[in-house]
């Protein structure tokens, strides 16, 4: 993870299902640019204003991420979402609600920069469908400060594996462990996002939902900025077979994770 990586050139299309895209929809975006522009030294410039007030964050002068602000409905949720790629986003819509999925929002042209839909799994965890024709998403991975992996957190995964598999084609490879319920997506052989069954774990006030990763390059500093920042650390940082992992959340209570490169 420790080498950049130009996730996408120029004119190069994503494989449907690839994750390309993460976005944040909050109440204060100026406050939550700041907060994110001193974790991970984000710029921001306006995006697409079709859902309201929209920014992309860069970071060297290339684009990792967006944010937008919510309508002023307190009980709308905070939460970073995973856009997947797809080369007909109404196709795609059509395949998730023939597969038991919803679609909230959508499809809608997003200026010149492509065509999106926001969606939910047939567990209720929303993620975003992308159709990108100027805009491609996430240009580059492999340094502090980008995004290097969505999981989804779930009741069990053997349901909406299949709904993963059947609308995006994903190759599913179980995690065989002892007491893990864990499913591995694939495109091409390359895994791509995972599943995880945690049961009763999965808290009730936020049901089945994705979360993000970004990669740092001391996660418990990390969490130190975190807290100093006005965020709450959720999960201490620990070691894992990927490197040491930590949950946190944004002053507005976004969850999201944060991993150091074990190399």
């Amino acid at each position: 993870m420790t080498e950049a990586r130009e996730s996408a050139g120029p004119n190069a299309q994503r494989a449907p299902g690839e994750p390309c895209w993460v976005s944040l929809m909050v109440h204060e975006l100026a406050a939550t640019e700041e907060f994110y522009a001193e974790l991970f030294g984000w710029e921001f410039r306006p995006g697409p204003q079709q859902l309201g007030p929209y920014v992309r964050a860069l970071l060297d002068g290339r684009e990792v991420a967006g944010m937008g602000q919510l309508p002023p409905d307190p009980r709308l949720p905070i939460a970073w979402t995973p856009y997947l790629a797809t080369n007909d986003v109404d196709r795609t819509a059509d395949a998730v609600r023939l597969s038991g999925g919803t679609v909230a929002v959508g499809p809608i042209d997003a200026a010149e920069a492509g065509r999106l839909a926001i969606a939910s799994d047939p567990s209720g965890a929303v993620f975003g469908i992308w159709q990108g024709t100027a805009h491609l998403g996430t240009t580059i991975t492999g340094v502090p400060g980008t995004p290097v992996w969505n999981e989804l957190l779930t009741y069990e995964t053997e349901s909406v594996a299949k709904f993963y598999a059947t609308v995006f084609g994903y190759e599913r490879e179980p995690v065989v462990a002892a007491g893990l319920d864990y499913v591995t997506l694939h495109l091409g052989g390359r895994p791509v996002a995972g599943l995880h069954g945690v049961g009763h774990a999965l808290p009730p006030d936020r049901g089945s939902h994705w979360q993000t990763y970004f990669e740092v390059t001391d996660a418990d500093a990390t969490l130190r900025q975190v807290v100093d920042l006005g965020g709450r650390v959720l999960r201490p940082a620990h070691d894992s077979p990927h490197g040491r992992v930590a949950r946190v959340a944004d002053p507005e209570g976004a969850e999201f994770s944060v991993v150091q490169d074990p190399s």
